[in-house]
Order: C-alpha cells, then sequence, then structure tokens
C-alpha cells in the first residue's frame, strides 16, 4: 500500500490491473433492506480514492436498477476504474424465490447490448457468466462471449460458480481472466478443486461474499428477526432458526483474533480471504460489499491485516462446522455440481 492506497494485482494471465480488493455494488440497489442513494454515492468514491478499481455488479441486481444507479460514476471515471458486470440468472418480480438461468448464445448477445444501454458505455472490462445453465454447453457460451471480446464489446471475460472441469472446458475457448465464487470463512468448498485448477490456468478468484453477507462481522444473528421483511438473507438457510444460532457460536474464534489485532470481526475475516493468496499460490481479489465509505475504510484496512500461522490454525475449523446451506437450492452453486 502506498499513501493510504491499496496494492494492484492482475487478474488473470493477461487480465486487467485492478485494487487487491474489490467493490460488490449489488446492495446499493437490491437484496438487503432500504437503501441510501447519497451514502452509496459517496462511498463508491471513497473506494476509488482508496484504490478499489474493481466494480462489480450483474444485469440481474434490480433487474437492471443496479446498472443504472453506478453509470454516472463509471462514465465520471473511465480510465479509473474497471467495470464487471454479469449475464444468465433472472429473478422473477412475481416469484422472487424462483430462479432462470440461461447461456444460449441469442440471449448473452441481447444480455450485453442491454448492459451496455444500461451502464451508458462502449465496452465492459470484465463480463462474467453469472450462473451455469447446464443444458448449454459450457463451449457454446464461452464461444459467444469470445465473439463479443472481438467485436470490442467486452474486453476480458469471466465465470461465476463454475466447476473446475467446467472452467478447464472454458479456458479451451478462450482465456478467462477471474472466477467468481463464495468463498469466506463460512464457504470453503471451491478450496478442493476449483481454486487447484484455477491456480493451475492461471485463472484469478474473485470471493464474493467474503464477509458471509455480514453475518461475519456479526451485525446480525437471526435474518428473521434482525432483518427487514425485503432482505434476501431471510431466504438463506445458515441464517434462519436453528442454523443462525448454531453459527453464531462459530464466531468466537474470530472474536478472539480480532482481539490480538485490535480489529473487528469483519476485518479478521476479510484478512483471511486476502491471505488465501499465499496459501494456495494465485491471484485473490475479494469484493465485499458495502453502503457506507467508513466501512470501505474497515473494509480496506484488513488489507493490512496478517494472521499467523497460530491464528490460522484457530480458524481453520469453523468452515466444517456451519450448519445450513448457502442457497436452498444449491444445484445453483460449483458445490452442487462437484
Amino acid at each position: 500500500m502506498t499513501d493510504g492506497r491499496i496494492a494492484k494485482v492482475a487478474l488473470g494471465t493477461g487480465g486487467p490491473e485492478v485494487g487487491v480488493q474489490g467493490l460488490g455494488c449489488m446492495g446499493m440497489s437490491f437484496a438487503y433492506g432500504p437503501v441510501d442513494a447519497d451514502a452509496s454515492r459517496a462511498t463508491l468514491e471513497r473506494a476509488l480514492e482508496l484504490g478499489v478499481t474493481l466494480y462489480d455488479t450483474a444485469d440481474q441486481y434490480g433487474a437492471g436498477e443496479n446498472e443504472r444507479f453506478l453509470s454516472p460514476f463509471f462514465k465520471a471515471h473511465r480510465d479509473e476504474v474497471v467495470v464487471a458486470t454479469k449475464f444468465a440468472l433472472q429473478i422473477p418480480p412475481d416469484d422472487p424465490t424462483r430462479r432462470i438461468i440461461r447461456n444460449d448464445p441469442p440471449y448473452i448477445r441481447q444480455a450485453v447490448e442491454a448492459s451496455l444501454k444500461r451502464l451508458g458505455l462502449d465496452v465492459i472490462d470484465l463480463y462474467y457468466m453469472h450462473r451455469r445453465d447446464v443444458n448449454v454447453p459450457i463451449e457454446e457460451s464461452v464461444g459467444t462471449m469470445a465473439e463479443l471480446v472481438r467485436e470490442g464489446k467486452v474486453r476480458h471475460l469471466g465465470l461465476s460458480e463454475v466447476t473446475a472441469q467446467e472452467l478447464r472446458a472454458a479456458q479451451e475457448v478462450h482465456p478467462i481472466a477471474a472466477l467468481q465464487s463464495e468463498w469466506s470463512l463460512f464457504s470453503r468448498d471451491i478450496e478442493a478443486n476449483v481454486v487447484p485448477a484455477a491456480r493451475e490456468l492461471g485463472v484469478a478468484l474473485v470471493p464474493y461474499s467474503p464477509l458471509g453477507r455480514g453475518f461475519l462481522t456479526g451485525s446480525f444473528v437471526n435474518a428473521e428477526t434482525d432483518l427487514t421483511a425485503d432482505d434476501f438473507r431471510r431466504q438463506q438457510p445458515r441464517f434462519t432458526g436453528e442454523n443462525a444460532a448454531a453459527n453464531a457460536a462459530l464466531l468466537e474464534p474470530v472474536r478472539t483474533v480480532a482481539g490480538h489485532h485490535g480489529a473487528t470481526l469483519g476485518q479478521i475475516a476479510l484478512a483471511w480471504v486476502q491471505q488465501q493468496a499465499a496459501v494456495h499460490g494465485l491471484t485473490v481479489v475479494p469484493i465485499p460489499g458495502t453502503r457506507k465509505p467508513g466501512r470501505v475504510e474497515e473494509n480496506l484496512a484488513a488489507t493490512r491485516i496478517t494472521l499467523t500461522e497460530e491464528e490460522l490454525t484457530l480458524l481453520e475449523p469453523i468452515a466444517a462446522q456451519v450448519a445450513g446451506d448457502r442457497y436452498s437450492d444449491m444445484a445453483l452453486t460449483s458445490a452442487g455440481r462437484e
């Protein structure tokens, strides 16, 4: 870190250079209860001041509203930011518990044009397949994405929640700069197969929900009682009922380590994810989401924390003890298809 700004790393072989921590922007428009547009705009600006250059959105977040909200910021700082968005995942307005996945070439072309229009940009820096439709060969989907690169509509390709086998197949078609998957003290299934494949192929890992959707910060204990009715975490099994109570008890080792460093629970959880780059020998750029400038400052301070071997050992058992799945339908994740 220089002058308070975080260090930079390259996403994948030949991928864009970004700050070692990015910013997940979903909650600025969608999923986490009431929004505050002014605070979110201030958060974007503060993140950029501190060296965050990778900003993550998706066409599904708020049915396109997140891309529209971010557009003025991206256009004002076009040469300073790396814009990442995604296609493939739809949530019907009349049934927020349902997911529709599309990876077919005509839909990909339709989706990229719609995202470019909402973003107000000529090119997307990093374009992800948000979820995998197993009914469409991944070579066919990535082949279409590669055409978008050749046409100048997209600069780099990414995938989200794919298996090691799917990643290898995609890489045969076109270089993949980044793989986005959930990775945190509570979610470590990708370490068995996906992380080794990414390391071998030179693909960067971009962990989403590195703070366990806020649970690892201690900001809530039970989603059903602590969060608003429109917060989608109320639909996730590990944050409700008996699972929530059991998982809250797992934070004790995190509190212990936080005490060692005079840090918050969230900073230790993020430091653990950041340190997986050295543990596994690949580029790791987590994208914690927040809507508050002060929280950005707190999150980025985690890049200056190095956990000892003893502390890593203390945190090691947590993931294996977590009660409940990440989603009610794990078929949409790489773990559900391995």
